[in-house]
């Protein structure tokens, strides 16, 4: 057929021009060419030239990305611009079908607009990144060209009578519409940018984000269709797949996203609220901070869910049109012919173009409103975070001290509450679309099926209760389960702090009792999780086919004309998948939005707690005149708090202080009536039992306690000569000015960050001071022992340090600062004497008070009371006396002579040492660590052959599914793997059937009525049709079907349950049973996340992940499979697409691993930051470091927030790339099976079935690849668990068993230690070499050395906690070697250096075995002092002991352990540095009791202080690993080499 312009039919009315050539159609169409032509003339030669030099500019420098005025709308005009092109081409070529020869003038000129469009954008585009806006005169041009071409056009079809009823009317019309306003914009660039008719142009500077160059995230930033299309992601994604991402990578947030941005923005609309109590001021100031941007989701979600209903629709109308010949020959106008709407909608072609684009704006609209949403929901978590930091800052400590507030309650507002109202943000969206995509479902069903519609709808309102009766109970199961879980943790945090005791005492089998007793009722709970969440899945695949059956049994039965035609059965079939959408979302909507009100709630319990300040920042004020006397008022009372206090201070040169504190604790003033007086720039100590208020007066003095009366008063003023200290500004604060305070509290408080960083704490980096700071606290040998010295980080998620070394650092910290106060609460607690007397040798008096410091030290050590220039004595609560020492001599001589016998006692002590002790244990766990770190890169090296493959090998291995950890998890669920299989199979297959049945039915249906028409019946019914057969099959696959989802639902959930508690169990079974050196050598932490996080996991998310990976992947396969069978030639374009999905998918992968890794761990240091500061909040605020932690936490935030943004955006570039994918598959399945039902007369029920699943792949095309993704993040759980089930474990098995070993061994307690050589591990050198010892029964042995001499190596030995490669231990004739561990450890007593408690009660603590009477606890109990103290508690020996003994001081804490081994009633008690935590006082009863109590026992001690062995009976001296002496004390005392006696002379 020959082709030309305007047509070559001989009668042709296109060549007519008697009217003149603007008369003639073809003429106009031509005349439309030419701006086209101009402007791909003009722009191609500039593109070209331009391309290269800009192009790789605007990835480099972001000043690039300039929008001129109009930008968006320039955008979106142009999308219009191109779409409606696109219908007139379509137009063109279904006007032109109905004629004999091809007129190219109907679509050409369209198609070359099309050209011109895309060509416009483009250049646009790079004119406005290189910034050049006097080349846009090229577009000016075409603008008005094109604009004054088509008026022309609109203008000659109105004057020929073409109308509204002719579609090209209606294009040209609109044409010409959006050329007007494209020159418009074009006029406003000129006007805005003032580059033409303007003498100067307006200067533009770049935002102020892109002038950083760190600012990575350019979602804000860049053009509309790569906002829509997230194009920008693609260098970001693939580059992942060469290098790992990490926060340089992903750089900073955009200005207006950062977390300061957003919190000043919610505290101002926080402030415009007049009403502030109650959550509903914080959801009006959360609307108005927050609300725009959701109301723009809220408007994309309407979008889009409307463009949902064209799927249905388009199907309907393409089955139906494909079956009629619409052909009707309209006469020409214009010498051209010209069509209807309905005409060009009556074709099924245009149809399927129009479903393509309906589904490609839809899943742009959906997933842009899901970005908005989630980007609002991420910037109110900031905010939110931030605001309740601030509150942080200003609470009262007295409300935590008591419970009211605790850092877990608080850690749980910032890691749940905020993220709940996050959620919430995202799926408020849906709140407000459900309705409106429910009620046009509805509407559209009625209009197909009539009132068998409403009918099925009815089926799933009625069900959708039911739903969310189950959500809800989902949900209470989830809340049991967490209780269970966090209850489990707790025991098994315990467990793993106190593992060494545990090992020692043989407790281990009993605690893992108890962890597997909650686990049980976790288990139980998770069942009921299990049941519901199978019960909802089972629900969700079985709602749509019930109501489908329900539907089609009605419509059949109720009509017997019933329009059963494909096109309605499968335009049906889609509408109930698209309404049974909103109404399951329904339940986790509601869900969501009750957890926000709740956590809005809390919340607004929090901001409304008591404060100590105003919500402004600190302001920067100068001291007014010679001295600041300020009164202070502290936090308003609050009569249901359970402490308050009095405070009136002053701290002044002059000594005019006064201090009055009176502290309720219910009811009894613990403090009360205090005068003191505290002089400026001298040393003054405080001194008194424990307990008795020493911590209480600094914390006063602080302003951290709740006041009931009085005031607190801070005197600035300093002695004449002296500097006014070096912080030059004093905060507002508690309404009274206080500089700086140097601040260490009793217990150690320690950053997560380094050494140095926790020394200086904020402060600039001075060497000199730096070095003599680190020499007065003794820090050196502990920095050379660390791996990266100084550099090494500590705290909770660094090397965990030893009491004695936290408390050091903490008191270095106070040193270092320049501040003019000092105060130090007991920071010789945990340090032994050389270290304590050097610390107040060189750090206190020679240090601070070279410096002319004021320094207030609360201390035990009264030896040191002579270096105080006041003191002041505490009891009960009360100043007992205060003076210089010679004053209390005079006053007070009996308390001065019970100090003087303590202060000489303190100087004969001999202390070798506990910091020798921490030291060789730091040695050994950086030692172990160094070697697990070569046996893991032996083993490295052994895998790999070559080391540069290194590299690679890891990307590889990143780009690779963990299929082992998969087949680990498989394997754990055993008979259940097959029917989980089996059944998942058999639905998939019987879900195809049912559908197939209905094509071959509705076929038949169409079939039948062509047979009646031309056999003149009239109905079906009467030649011979009956729907009853059809319908009996398809209810009997229906039914079928349903039975089978409950199947599939029950296996998956029971399968997780199953590898959920064999992995558990298996875990614990071998941490508990794990040599210690496991524990050494892997951070606690390690370990407790394969418990809690881990577990979690396999728990919860992967059965669910699973069930939704197989469903959407055998949907996919079985959608692909049904296309393929109706219309073969699909399969030649799925291998270009599969292709696409592949390298999509490939690259996601790998990216979101990597962003879902950095956004947990971006998190942790967040909430670790959080409760790091709620500990250290006493420390933060008095050394007046508010702002400077604000900041960080700004920073955590930002790091979490973008993480969390790429994560969203990575997540919708997928999506949408697999949206596109499966557009393009519905339109290739569309135009394939319209084509083949044309003309190879395919049924019209293939091609609604092949319709129907292509847009099934649509939907969950994505789904599989995102659940690929998560489901390869979670496997991590199982392989990291796995990794640690190959833990060999200790040998527990003896030669002998259990029911060999006589009851009472061992009797005697008489010890042989034969040629005993023992090390920590098989890859280690020996610590003790050829030991020979004998100690009698009932002898008391002291062990002393030095530093790694092998002391405690020793007293571990008893227990087989190390390997003894030679030698043996006999112990009352039986080698301890022959004996089951169990029994071993069982029948020793052992005083550890860390005093362990656990939560329970104390009865519990002391005998976890319940071997022993309430008369031998109490006994026990008095003989370590502690019977007073329990008496008094209710509940006695029922009394509870919260976790780590938190409620019990540290020297209380030792006495129990005391306690606990007296109780114990062993013949041989080893005690490891037992008295390290208490006072002098009670150190010497202890030592009595022990020599009384134990006197028919062995007991054989490692000593620190030298003067708890000089009455044994028997002395060691070791040194590195052999005996050195071996004597009685007075023996060797006597010996004049001797090195114990040199040992007790170096100490004098």
């Amino acid at each position: 057929m020959s082709l030309a312009f305007c047509g070559n039919e001989n009668n042709s009315l296109a060549y007519n021009v008697d009217r003149g050539v603007l008369n003639n159609g073809c003429f106009l169409d031509a005349l439309n060419v030419v701006p086209h032509i101009f402007l791909l003339f003009i722009t191609f030669p500039i593109l070209f030239i331009g391309w290269g030099s800009q192009s790789s500019k605007v990835h480099i420098h972001h000043s690039t990305w300039l929008h001129f005025p109009g930008h968006n709308l320039r955008w979106l005009l142009t999308f219009i611009l191109l779409f409606v092109l696109v219908c007139e081409i379509a137009e063109g070529i279904v006007s032109d079908g109905f004629t004999q020869s091809h007129h190219l003038h109907l679509y050409m000129p369209a198609g070359l607009a099309f050209m011109a469009g895309i060509t416009s954008i483009i250049y646009y585009h790079n004119i406005e990144t290189s910034n050049f806006p006097k080349l846009l005169l090229a577009l000016l041009f075409y603008w008005v060209l094109a604009f004054l071409m088509k008026t022309i056009k609109f203008a000659k079809y109105t004057e020929h009578s073409v109308g509204l009823r002719q579609l090209r009317y209606c294009i040209t019309g609109l044409l010409a519409l959006l050329y007007g306003l494209l020159l418009a914009v074009e006029i406003n660039v000129i006007l805005g940018r003032r580059y033409l008719c303007f003498t100067e142009a307006t200067e533009v500077k770049p935002p102020e984000d892109l002038q950083d160059l760190g600012v990575r995230f350019l979602q804000p930033f860049v053009n509309l269709l790569s906002k829509a299309t997230y194009w920008w992601m693609n260098t970001f994604i693939t580059a992942a797949h060469r290098r790992p991402i990490d926060l340089k990578v992903i750089g900073k947030l955009p200005i207006a996203m950062r977390a300061l941005t957003n919190y000043l923005k919610l505290r101002k609309a926080f402030e415009s609220q007049r009403v502030k109590v109650g959550p509903k001021w914080i959801w009006r100031a959360l609307r108005q901070a927050f609300g725009r941007p959701l109301i723009i989701s809220i408007t994309f979600r309407f979008l889009a869910d409307l463009l949902g209903f064209a799927g249905p629709l388009c199907i309907s109308g393409i089955v139906h049109h494909i079956s009629k010949d619409n052909r009707t020959i309209q006469p020409p106008l214009l010498g051209v012919y010209f069509i209807s709407s309905q005409e060009f909608l009556a074709n099924a072609y245009v149809l399927a173009v129009l479903l393509f684009f309906a589904l490609i704006l839809q899943r742009t609209f959906l997933q842009a409103s899901y970005y908005v949403a989630i980007e609002t929901g991420i910037n109110l978590r900031g905010a939110i975070q931030t605001k309740i930091y601030n509150k942080i800052m200003r609470l009262c400590t007295s409300n935590m001290s008591m419970g009211e507030l605790t850092v877990g309650q608080i850690c749980n507002l910032v890691a749940i509450d905020t993220n709940q109202l996050m959620w919430f943000f995202f799926l408020c969206p849906n709140l407000w679309a459900m309705p409106v995509q429910i009620i046009v479902g509805v509407i559209l069903l009625y209009y197909l099926l009539g009132i068998s519609a409403l009918i099925g709808a009815t089926v799933i309102a009625v069900l959708a209760p039911v739903q969310y009766f189950v959500a809800t109970k989902l949900s209470q199961a989830q809340k049991s389960t967490l209780e269970y879980s966090s209850e489990r943790l707790k025991k098994t945090n315990e467990l793993l702090r106190g593992i060494k005791l545990l090992k020692l005492y043989a407790w281990e089998h009993i605690f893992c009792h108890s962890v597997e007793e909650t686990r049980g009722k976790e288990l139980t709970s998770l069942q009921t999780f299990a049941l519901y969440t199978s019960i909802s899945i089972f629900m969700n695949a079985a709602i749509p086919i019930a109501a489908v059956l329900t539907t089609f049994v009605v419509h059949v039965h109720i009509s017997e004309e019933a329009d059963l035609s494909p096109a309605v059965a499968f335009a049906s079939l889609s509408l109930f998948h698209i309404l049974v959408t909103p109404l399951f979302l329904l339940s986790s909507v509601v869900r969501s939005t009750v957890k926000a009100l709740v956590s809005a709630q809390k919340l607004s319990e929090f901001f409304s707690s008591d404060e100590i300040g105003d919500e402004q920042e600190p302001n920067a004020t100068m001291p007014t005149g010679p001295s600041n006397h300020k009164t202070i008022p502290s936090c308003p009372r609050n009569h249901n708090n359970k402490y308050q206090a009095v405070v009136s201070t002053q701290l002044s040169h002059n000594w005019e202080s006064v201090f009055d504190i009176c502290f309720d604790q219910y009811g009894t003033p613990t403090l009360s009536n205090i005068n003191i007086k505290v002089p400026f720039g001298q040393l003054t100590m405080i001194v008194g039992q424990v307990g008795c208020g020493k911590s209480s007066l600094l914390l006063a003095a602080l302003g951290e306690m709740q006041r009931v009366s009085g005031t607190v008063t801070w005197n600035i003023s300093v002695p004449p000569g002296q500097k006014p200290g070096k912080i030059c500004f004093h905060c507002v604060y508690l309404g009274r000015k206080r500089g700086s305070v140097a601040y260490a509290s009793q217990k150690p408080w320690l950053l997560n960050a380094t050494l140095v960083e926790n020394i200086t704490f904020e402060m600039p980096m001075i060497k000199p001071r730096y070095k003599a700071v680190i020499e007065a606290c003794s820090l050196q040998p502990d920095i050379d022992i660390l791996p990266q010295g100084d550099q090494t980080e500590i705290g909770e998620r660094g090397i965990i340090l030893s009491g004695g070394q936290r408390q050091r650092i903490g008191v270095a910290r106070a040193l270092y600062q320049q501040t003019n106060v000092v105060l130090l609460d007991d920071p010789f607690s945990a340090l032994d004497i050389h270290l304590s007397d050097h610390l107040m040798q060189e750090g206190i008096c020679k240090l601070l008070r070279e410096e002319k410091r004021t320094v207030v030290l609360v201390t035990h050590k009264l030896q040191y009371l002579p270096h105080a220039d006041w003191i002041i004595a505490m009891k009960d609560g009360t100043i007992q006396t205060e003076g210089t020492l010679k004053d209390i001599q005079n006053s007070d001589p009996k308390l001065f002579e019970q100090w003087k016998t303590l202060m000489h006692r303190q100087d004969g002590e001999f202390e070798k040492s506990m910091t020798v002790l921490e030291r060789k244990n730091l040695r050994r766990a950086m030692y172990s660590k160094e070697a697990a770190k070569t046996e893991e890169e032996h083993e490295e090296e052994s895998v790999e052959s070559e080391e540069d493959d290194s590299l690679s090998q890891a990307m590889r291995h990143r780009t690779t599914i963990p299929w082992r950890s998969c087949g680990v998890y498989l394997s754990s669920a055993g008979l259940l793997l097959p029917l989980l299989l089996l059944s998942q199979l058999f639905k998939h297959t019987l879900m195809v059937a049912i559908d197939y049945w209905l094509a071959h039915w509705t076929s038949h249906v169409i079939t039948a009525k062509m047979d009646a028409t031309g056999r003149n019946c009239t109905v079906a019914q009467e030649c011979g049709f009956s729907h009853s057969w059809y319908l009996s099959v398809f209810s009997v696959l229906c039914c079928l079907g349903i039975v089978l989802c409950l199947v599939t639902s029950v296996a998956v959930e029971w399968t997780g349950l199953r590898v959920a508690k064999e992995l558990h169990h298996n875990l614990l079974s071998k941490i508990i049973l794990a040599p210690m050196r496991l524990f050494e050598t892997t951070p606690l932490g390690n370990i407790l996340n394969r418990f809690s996080s881990d577990t979690n996991t396999i728990d919860q998310h992967i059965p669910a992940t699973l069930e939704c990976l197989s469903r959407s992947t055998l949907l996919c396969v079985s959608a692909l499979g049904v296309i393929s069978y109706v219309t073969p030639v699909f399969l030649i374009a799925l291998v270009p697409l599969a292709i696409a999905c592949y390298f999509i998918q490939k690259y996601f992968r790998v990216a979101s691993r990597d962003l879902q890794q950095l956004e947990d761990s971006t998190q942790l240091p967040l909430l670790s930051h959080f409760s790091e500061t709620v500990e250290g909040l006493t420390t933060i605020r008095a050394f007046r470091y508010e702002s400077r932690f604000r900041q960080r936490l700004l920073e955590y935030t930002d790091a979490n927030n973008i993480a969390s943004l790429f994560l969203t955006a990575a997540n919708r570039w997928l999506e949408v790339r697999m949206e596109y994918v499966g557009a393009c598959v519905v339109l290739i399945a569309a135009v394939a099976s319209i084509s083949n039902s044309l003309y190879n007369h395919l049924s019209t029920g293939l091609v609604g079935l092949g319709l129907t699943y292509a847009l099934m792949v649509s939907n969950y095309l994505n789904w599989m690849v995102r659940n690929l993704a998560d489901m390869e993040v979670q496997l991590g759980s199982v392989k990291r668990i796995n990794g640690l089930l190959k833990t060999e474990p200790e040998n527990y098995e003896g030669l002998m068993a259990a029911s060999q070993v006589p009851d009472g061994w061992p009797r005697q307690g008489e010890i042989q230690i034969q040629n005993l050589s023992v090390r920590y591990d098989t890859t280690l050198k020996p610590v003790l070499k050829q030991v020979n010892a004998h100690i009698s029964p009932g002898q008391k042995v002291g062990i002393c050395g030095r530093t790694g001499s092998g002391k405690s190596s020793f007293s571990l030995a008893f227990f087989r906690m190390v390997d003894m490669f030679e030698g043996r231990i006999i112990i009352d004739d039986i080698d301890i070697a022959k004996l089951p561990l169990q029994t071993l450890r069982s029948r020793f007593s052992i005083i550890l250096q860390d005093p362990i408690l656990f939560s329970g009660t104390i009865r519990f603590n002391l005998d976890p075995e319940m071997k022993a009477t309430d008369d031998m606890l109490w006994e026990a109990l008095e003989i370590a002092q502690l019977k007073p103290v329990v008496k008094t508690l209710t509940g006695g020996l029922d009394a509870m002991v919260t976790e780590g003994g938190e409620n019990f001081s540290q020297g209380q804490r030792q006495l129990f352990c005391l306690a606990r081994a007296f109780a114990r009633k062993s013949s041989i008690l080893i005690m490891d540095e037992a008295t390290a935590s208490i006072d002098m006082a009670t150190e010497s009863i202890l030592q009595k009791v022990v020599m009384t109590a134990f006197a028919d026992r062995t007991v054989v001690t490692i000593a620190h202080r030298v003067h708890t062995i000089l009455n044994a009976d028997l002395v060691i001296v070791m040194k590195r690993g052999i005996i050195l002496e071996y004597d009685r004390p007075q023996a060797l005392l006597e010996k004049e080499d001797s090195v114990f006696a040199a040992f007790v002379k170096a100490d004098k």
